[in-house]
């Protein structure tokens, strides 16, 4: 482990953070508000701190070893977090450094869990900013670094698959253009959206915004409810980009670029995801219809966003599904746990996994009677590896034992039975609201102190997985070579 590497590479990093702070201070700036100071001695102080990491910790070498790129993608969240959590913090905006770390981290986690009672009142900056770090981590802040920073060179494929595990195919023949061509992809649909939502009739800023919370499918939003439009051409929109965001990127490579659209409508992950989806839809629609008294037009309106919203871990809301009847809470729940497609920007286990450990375990009920059979694991015609599955089920057993401890810890503290359950649940799913006292109209500005930062270990658990995290808690990891 060569530290000079992983920390020439963090402040990189950190600099980056820091010039994207630019875009909300000129918000700040037109509007001439008090957060303007904040965010300027955030940038000094960001950039300073990059800058002088970076180049008082010169590399030995270019190439990046398999530790020291596992090393630099938790680093770089850690620290993104931390660095991103001072325009909060020196704005005074929110209370503690703890809930400024915990907003920070969960817009650039995707999560969309706010600890904001109100955000109508806020600066424009800071709204900008809430919304901005969503769409910095939507594909993932490697991804991010390796498409601006091109001289990363040897090492880049390395960091891209410890930030997003089996999840990114390489389109090209080399990573950096695979990476370039995702962010063009994300930029397009992000300019696409945005360019919507004003042409059905939402304000500039709010277009902006939410439209920056859309695509990474992160969920804040410049007002307390998407409901608050009560626009259903604006719903409309939001739930087709919403749905293609919980899409996996590289498909649309094949759709767009290569014009082969069976690559794409034929994915076994992609048609299952829309199976589940149209499927859950269908289910909280006549549960609502049958045993909340809601009309079926206005209980499909209802159902189609909140469950769309919550599969696709974006987390917008425009009913209180936390008052919703007992079955449509817990199909709600169960998705928390499903997520979106691998490769999307949505978080959650993940629709391709679910997939394999459903072949997996048919092929152990195949091997009970037939024990020397040979029966090999496909998905679209392509066998699966052993590693490959036996890395999905490991991360799956890691997944659920990280709900359980945390919903463990949460009920300690003193915490009810359904919002210890789906806080846990919402934040490793990098979803945002829960049910119980964290539903989609409430906040988590009530969760004691130390609920808040086992919520936000679970953020970013549910980011960049739990190999990459604990692996930086294992003696031999840090050990010289």
């Amino acid at each position: 482990m060569k530290i000079n590497n992983v920390l020439h590479y963090l402040g990189l990093v950190i600099a980056i953070v820091g010039g994207f702070m630019l875009i909300p201070f000129i918000f700040s700036l037109i509007n001439a508000e008090p957060d303007q100071m904040a965010f300027g001695i955030s940038i000094v102080i960001t950039l300073s701190a990059g800058f002088l990491l970076w180049r008082f910790t010169p590399i030995t070498e270019r190439r990046i070893s398999l530790r020291e790129s596992l090393a630099i993608v938790a680093g770089s969240w850690i620290m993104a977090a931390l660095f991103g959590s001072l325009p909060f913090i020196i704005s005074g905006v929110l209370p503690s450094v703890i809930d400024c770390i915990f907003e920070a981290m969960s817009g650039l986690t995707t999560t969309g869990a706010s600890v904001f009672s109100s955000v109508e009142n806020l600066p424009h900056g800071i709204l900008v900013w809430r919304s901005l770090t969503q769409w910095i981590g939507g594909l993932g802040i490697i991804m991010l670094f390796v498409t601006i920073l091109p001289m990363l060179g040897i090492g880049a494929s390395q960091l891209m698959e410890a930030e997003t595990p089996g999840q990114q195919e390489r389109l090209t023949s080399r990573i950096r253009d695979t990476a370039r061509t995702l962010w063009l992809l994300y930029l397009g649909f992000t300019v696409a959206g945005f360019i919507a939502l004003v042409i059905a009739g939402l304000p500039g800023f709010d277009a902006f915004n939410v439209i920056l919370a859309t695509t990474p499918t992160g969920g804040f939003a410049p007002v307390s409810s998407i409901g608050v439009y009560n626009n259903l051409a604006v719903e409309l929109i939001l739930i087709f980009f919403m749905v293609a965001s919980g899409v996996n990127f590289g498909l649309y490579y094949y759709l767009l670029w290569k014009g082969r659209p069976a690559k794409f409508f034929g994915n076994p992950e992609f048609k299952l995801y829309i199976g589940i989806l149209a499927g859950c839809i269908l289910l909280i629609n006549w549960d609502l219809v049958a045993n909340a008294g809601i009309g079926i037009f206005e209980g499909l309106r209802q159902a189609s966003f909140q469950t769309t919203s919550v599969m696709t871990t974006t987390g917008f809301a425009t009913a209180d599904f936390a008052t919703w009847p007992h079955f449509s809470q817990a199909i709600l729940l169960v998705l928390m746990v499903v997520g979106a497609s691998a490769g999307s920007t949505g978080g959650g286990l993940k629709v391709i996994r679910l997939l394999v450990l459903f072949k997996y375990t048919y092929r152990r009920i195949l091997l009970t009677f037939n024990p020397n059979a040979v029966i090999p694991i496909k998905i679209g015609g392509n066998v699966i590896s052993d590693k490959l599955i036996s890395r999905s089920v490991g991360l799956t057993i890691l997944y659920f034992a990280a709900l359980w401890a945390g919903f463990l810890i949460m009920s300690a503290i003193g915490l009810d039975f359904v919002t210890a359950l789906s806080s846990i649940t919402s934040c490793l799913g990098n979803i945002g609201p829960a049910l119980g006292t964290v539903g989609p109209m409430s906040s988590y500005a009530d969760i004691p102190g130390i609920g808040k930062l086992v919520l936000l270990i679970a953020m970013l658990v549910g980011r960049i997985e739990l190999f990459t995290l604990l692996v930086l808690f294992v003696p031999a990891f840090w050990r010289w070579r």
